[in-house]
């Protein structure tokens, strides 16, 4: 060992300027120790993406960030393409669905009767409230009007469901923004792998159950339309808020692309915030590192797991990579699907800077 290269990068202790920009805060994080510095370090790797030419950006979303208040930032990211393919859950696109026709999350508190809630049909997420009765008005508009834009038996992956759903959220939002919207203008692709454990999952079920409606989502087709955005990729990178099914399903798809192509697909670069750790054996918390043994990442690949909440990550890094990187990249990827066979073409767009 070369005690001197060790010894080579000082830590910097920040300084206080009531006119530093957040760019410069998480700069400066990232010479620092802990977590703080590797906040600062997945911004610098996000900007390098956005840098990158010819990079696919993956995004896995779990956990109740809508609830939280995180909708309009993830809206943005998608608007600004800082990320290209949304994987989520059903219950993150139903919370979003929510808000952007007009419903509201509330402040509340932990710290109170349950029971007294569920009579009052109160709804509590950690410290934020909803009304059950209005969550009611959304199932019966999914399972009676939106049902109806689906084709009865025709097997539909997740992403083909949410292509409708999003334009359905659209003709309804009026002067309001969200996910599904901007995903849907966007022309940005949303997997939902786990849909049924959701309320838009289930209003769906209750269409087909109570008006014979026969819709089907063959998430065997989300597997392999995943695979093949990998598979036609040049480069590859994920950014993992939460972890769960979300996480694997974006980390699968270098190992079937891998497999199918007979050439190294691993993901080039990777981000997470998560509050899970490693020592428990759950893949929310395992590392990058982990993931390079079952060939989901580049040997080279440049990965940073930030354990913080993410609802304190994402506002900060958003802002300072936002601040870093104004303009859109130079070329962002299109992708254009044959929903007959779900074969895909990817080409990178040129966008007006």
């Amino acid at each position: 060992m070369d005690r001197n290269q060790v010894l080579r990068r000082p830590t910097k202790p920040i300084s206080v300027d009531p006119d530093k920009t957040i760019s410069e805060l998480v700069a400066e994080m990232g010479l620092t120790g802990f977590q703080g510095r590797k906040l600062g370090e997945a911004a610098d790797v996000w900007t390098v993406m956005l840098k990158k030419r010819e990079l696919v950006i993956w995004m896995g979303l779990a956990g109740a960030m809508v609830p939280a208040g995180m909708r309009q930032i993830i809206t943005y990211l998608i608007r600004r393409r800082m990320i290209d393919v949304l994987v989520t859950t059903g219950a993150t696109l139903y919370h979003d669905a929510y808000e952007t026709i007009g419903g509201r999350h509330f402040l509340g508190t932990d710290q109170i009767d349950n029971v007294m809630l569920r009579r009052h049909r109160i709804d509590r997420v950690y410290d934020v409230y909803a009304d059950e009765k209005k969550f009611y008005q959304l199932d019966v508009m999914i399972e009676k009007d939106f049902s109806t834009r689906l084709q009865p038996g025709r097997p539909y992956s997740s992403r083909e469901v949410m292509h409708e759903f999003g334009k359905w959220v659209s003709e309804k939002a009026r002067d309001r923004d969200g996910i599904c919207r901007a995903a849907y203008e966007s022309g940005v692709p949303v997997f939902v792998p786990a849909m049924c454990d959701s309320g838009l999952g289930f209003s769906l079920m209750f269409a087909n159950r109570r008006r014979k409606r026969h819709i089907i989502v063959d998430h065997m087709r989300d597997v392999d339309e995943s695979s093949k955005i990998t598979e036609k990729s040049r480069h590859t990178a994920v950014i993992v808020v939460g972890g769960g099914v979300p996480k694997n399903f974006i980390q699968q798809t270098a190992v079937i692309a891998s497999y199918q192509t007979r050439h190294d697909r691993t993901h080039n670069f990777a981000i997470q915030f998560t509050t899970d750790v490693p020592q428990w054996g759950g893949l929310s918390g395992s590392t990058f590192e982990e993931a390079q043994s079952w060939g989901k990442y580049n040997p080279h690949a440049q990965m940073v797991q930030c354990f913080v909440d993410a609802t304190i990550a994402l506002p900060i890094v958003t802002h300072a990579v936002s601040q870093r990187f104004k303009k859109l990249r130079r070329h962002i990827p299109g992708f254009n699907w044959s929903n007959q066979n779900g074969q895909l073409s990817l080409a990178f767009q040129p966008t007006r800077r």
